[in-house]
C-alpha cells in the first residue's frame, strides 16, 4: 500500500488515516443519499455498520493547521474522522432530517441483505486520541459538522 511505501522509505512524513469521508462536494454518501431521497418513497440503509462520518472541510483545516503551526516534525501514523460514533442508517436519518427530506422513509438493513462488492467492517471506529493529544486540536462531533453543511 501507499501508507506502507512512505513508511519504508525512510523519510519523514505524517500519515493521516480516515473514514467515511464526505463533502458538499464530488461523489460520496451525502451525496448519494441526497439524490436517492429526493426521488424514492424508500431507501434501505445498512445498520450494523458502525464507523463515524469525516467532513472533508474539518479534516483539510486540520492539516492546514498541522502545516500552519510548523508541526510537521511530529511524524507518525495518526487517525482523523469527527468525533462521535454511528452506523451508515444512523448517518441517513440524519441527512434525511436536516435535508428535508423526511417523505423517504429511512429503512434499516443488515450486511447480508444488502451486499457490495467490497467487504466492510463492521466497526471502523479509529481512535483519535494520539491526534488530539500530539497536535492539539479540538475534533468536532459528525453531527455539528453535518449540520454546517446543510447551513451552507
Amino acid at each position: 500500500s501507499g501508507e506502507r511505501a512512505v513508511a519504508e522509505s525512510g523519510c519523514k512524513s505524517i500519515i493521516l488515516r480516515t473514514s467515511w469521508l464526505y463533502s458538499e462536494f464530488g461523489n460520496n454518501f451525502v451525496k448519494t443519499m441526497q439524490s436517492l431521497m429526493q426521488t424514492r418513497s424508500e431507501v434501505r440503509v445498512v445498520a450494523d455498520q458502525i464507523g463515524t462520518p469525516t467532513y472533508a472541510g474539518d479534516l483539510a483545516a486540520a492539516i492546514t493547521y498541522i502545516i500552519e503551526s510548523e508541526q510537521l516534525s511530529k511524524c507518525g501514523i495518526y487517525h482523523y474522522t469527527n468525533e462521535g460514533i454511528c452506523s451508515w442508517y444512523d448517518f441517513a436519518c440524519e441527512i434525511a432530517r436536516l435535508s428535508g427530506h423526511t417523505a423517504c422513509k429511512v429503512t434499516p438493513c443488515t450486511t447480508e441483505e444488502y451486499p457490495t462488492k467490497a467487504h466492510r467492517p463492521r466497526y471502523s471506529v479509529l481512535d483519535k486520541s494520539k491526534f488530539v493529544t500530539t497536535f492539539g486540536l479540538t475534533i468536532p462531533d459528525w453531527r455539528m459538522s453535518l449540520e454546517g453543511v446543510f447551513k451552507r
